[in-house]
């Protein structure tokens, strides 16, 4: 479903991504693992079209994403949900608001329908009976999951988790990782996620990618990733004070 094709970003002279090559399968969950600041969150502003490569490509179902015009790109995007890593909810707007916001910007649908597609949304990801709550009355694992809510509201093809896990205690963790699952079982979409929680990454993933010195360095199944020869992925999956890990990259 997308392939990422030699892509190279610099910022301020600091080479970000430096020929990224990456094959998204349709269906699958896919992980980018990596050190905080490695530049897995550039990526993914990538993938989604939010910032363009100074070189390279990215296609999505065969489209080359990186030659689009805007009116194009705001089409494309249509096909993502994200969840982003602090749940980015608007604090002056209720729940129901939140999770019907790109409804009541993109489409014509009716306040009735809204309603039953939000209440919908919030079901699956296990909540109920807070719409009319605002951000700040809800604790942090609830924010995560009205953030999945507005993510899923428009049937994406795609969905795109940045940090997931960060935030939120070891219980919540799990339950979101269990949510994530349980959403890709039931909604059948394609997945990205971005961590370097690696607990996370084994129990989501059906392939997990490492993103160091702005290049993927390894690709493979949690298994194949567990028993990686190569001392940076296991120096970074094993959590090692001492290696080989020194890229010093400062970016997300």
């Amino acid at each position: 479903m997308i392939e990422i094709q030699d892509v190279h970003r610099s910022f301020d002279g600091h080479q970000v991504l430096n020929g990224i090559n990456l094959t998204i399968n349709t269906g699958e969950t896919t992980v980018i693992i990596g050190r905080s600041g490695c530049g897995k969150s550039v990526l993914l502003k990538h993938i989604i079209g939010l910032l363009k490569p100074d070189s390279g490509r990215i296609l999505i179902n065969g489209k080359d994403e990186t030659k689009m015009d805007e009116k194009e790109l705001s089409a494309l995007r249509m096909k993502f949900g994200m969840l982003f890593q602090g749940a980015a909810l608007f604090d002056s707007l209720t729940v129901f608001e939140n999770v019907a916001f790109s409804m009541i910007e993109h489409t014509t649908m009716d306040r009735t329908t809204m309603k039953k597609r939000v209440k919908e949304c919030l079901s699956l990801v296990g909540l109920k009976d807070i719409e009319d709550k605002k951000p700040a009355e809800l604790s942090g694992g609830m924010r995560k999951r009205v953030g999945l809510a507005r993510a899923i509201a428009r049937w994406p093809q795609i969905m795109l988790y940045d940090e997931p896990t960060t935030g939120v205690d070891p219980i919540m963790g799990d339950a979101i990782n269990d949510l994530i699952i349980d959403l890709h079982n039931k909604l059948k979409v394609t997945s990205i996620a971005v961590t370097h929680d690696m607990t996370s990454a084994y129990k989501i993933a059906d392939r997990i990618a490492m993103l160091y010195n702005g290049k993927i360095i390894a690709v493979g199944t949690p298994d194949e990733i567990k028993a990686t020869k190569d001392p940076v992925v296991k120096q970074f999956i094993t959590g090692a004070g001492k290696g080989p890990i020194t890229d010093g990259a400062d970016f997300n």
